[in-house]
């Protein structure tokens, strides 16, 4: 017994070694470039965004594990139970953006009181990037948020993910599109009178209204503050 304390007390340890070596890595590499006090603030505001899929995964009572960085990719965490609907899905892949949107807000706010640059280029990440991932396209968060309404909205996302790419090429942007050709080439094949239609995508319109009201009131909330942050900080970032 105290042999198997022991190794689960160890593989607890080991998860957390994980979660925070790639978040000292992290801080580490965006530092060199961007200054450790960005980097830190960064990379919690990312940490942020993780544990609100984690706490809504948990919420559901799925097995989820603790949060996975990598400079310049991002952070996740490891689904190890499949949601058991869209409907599920859609409540872990909106956990992330609100939480981190909550912290950014916090940023700006403290930003605000303190008159700091620094601050509100940080609540500019974090704006920005939890509305960059709301675009309607899976595996970012907007398409799990809405495959609950139908996985043929991911074809609206590649118009979009197109346009970031010729505003701001980015191989991490190439990546994404090669993670979502799946996802693509299933919503062209997506159908209403499917099984999988039937069962993992049947959801009543009172829950697609109010999972569209989440998704669109959020980002519009997001591309107002990513706009008005922006202008805040001026040439800074132009």
């Amino acid at each position: 017994m105290k042999l198997l304390l022991l190794l689960l007390s160890g593989v607890k340890l080991g998860k957390l070694l994980t979660t925070g070596g790639t978040m000292l890595l992290s801080v580490l590499v965006y530092a060199w470039i961007y200054g450790w006090r960005y980097a830190v603030g960064f990379v919690l505001l990312l940490f942020v965004h993780e544990m609100g899929h984690y706490l809504a995964a948990r919420q559901r009572g799925l097995n989820v594990g603790a949060p996975t960085f990598i400079p310049f990719v991002g952070a996740w965490i490891e689904l190890k139970d499949i949601p058991h609907d869209a409907e599920t899905e859609a409540w872990v892949g909106l956990g992330g953006p609100l939480l981190g949107s909550i912290g950014a807000l916090v940023c700006y706010f403290a930003a605000r009181e303190t008159d700091s640059k620094l601050l509100l280029a940080i609540a500019y990440s974090g704006f920005f990037l939890n509305l960059f991932n709301l675009i309607p396209l899976s595996p970012l968060d907007g398409g799990r948020i809405t495959a609950v309404l139908s996985p043929r909205i991911w074809l609206l996302g590649v118009p979009v993910l197109i346009g970031v790419f010729l505003w701001r090429p980015s191989p991490m942007l190439v990546l994404i599109a090669f993670l979502a050709a799946p996802q693509v080439w299933k919503a062209i094949q997506y159908r209403s009178d499917s099984l999988e239609a039937q069962t993992y995508y049947a959801v009543s319109p009172a829950v697609r209204l109010e999972y569209a009201s989440y998704y669109m009131g959020l980002t519009l909330f997001l591309a107002v503050m990513t706009h008005d942050v922006h202008e805040m900080l001026g040439p800074a970032i132009k």
